[in-house]
């Protein structure tokens, strides 16, 4: 089966796939552990981002898991091409944690070595108290000592508040950004929610980005607070 969107396996020399290990240098120097990614609008390539930075993780010899938080439309089951069961998933395994949980009961590997997917599982009826659930603390406290790196594709901020609730759960919050279709009003909106947390954006990915007639993914350091 072919992995569409998974470019770093596909085309490993091009300068889309060294931009995208750049940024998993940055990240890893930076020491962030847990990571969030979002976008300012719906269509920004935030899980086709994270998917392709996750399989980079892997390829660094790091045991890696994606969470989609994304329960009205998360994709990252259909990515690596794993099965978003009823009775699994993120949804249920907040829904239904304890200490005792058998994580591999809801959690799926992928066909990349270190790589597993925690998908959306079913839409719960109160997703953003489910999100902030003491819980979900625990589970991700859990989850953060059996990972390396965790990348929570999350989304878009404005139109749900999914990604604020998570925002202060996570070591960094990354904002994938669809050069020349994304309203920068919309970006600094975003920056504004985390500023109302005392959180700072740790970077921007800007996305689809073209030089020398090839599309490809800039990362964008930048210290939102300043």
């Amino acid at each position: 089966m072919k992995d569409r969107e998974l470019e770093i396996l596909k085309r490993p020399k091009s300068f889309f796939s060294e931009s995208i290990r750049n940024i998993r240098t940055y990240l890893t120097v930076s020491s962030m552990k847990t990571i969030l990614n979002t976008s300012a609008e719906i269509g920004d390539g935030k899980s086709f981002v994270t998917a392709n930075l996750a399989v980079s993780f892997a390829q660094d010899d790091k045991k890696v898991l994606v969470i989609d938080a994304n329960f009205r439309k998360g994709r990252q089951h259909e990515i690596f091409h794993v099965e978003n069961v009823i009775t699994g998933g993120y949804s249920n395994l907040i829904s239904n944690y304890d200490e005792k949980v058998d994580l591999n009961s809801y959690i799926c590997e992928t066909r990349v070595p270190g790589l597993d997917i925690l998908p959306t599982g079913p839409l719960p009826e109160n997703p953003v108290e489910l999100l902030e659930s003491k819980d979900n603390q625990k589970l991700l406290q859990k989850l953060k000592k059996r990972y390396d790196v965790i990348l929570l594709d999350c989304p878009p901020a404005l139109d749900f508040s999914d990604a604020v609730v998570l925002a202060p759960l996570v070591d960094a919050r990354i904002v994938t950004v669809f050069e020349k279709k994304t309203k920068m009003e919309n970006v600094e909106k975003v920056k504004k929610l985390f500023d109302q947390l005392n959180l700072k954006i740790d970077g921007i990915i800007l996305n689809h980005t073209t030089a020398s007639g090839n599309n490809y993914y800039g990362y964008y350091y930048t210290d939102m607070k300043k």
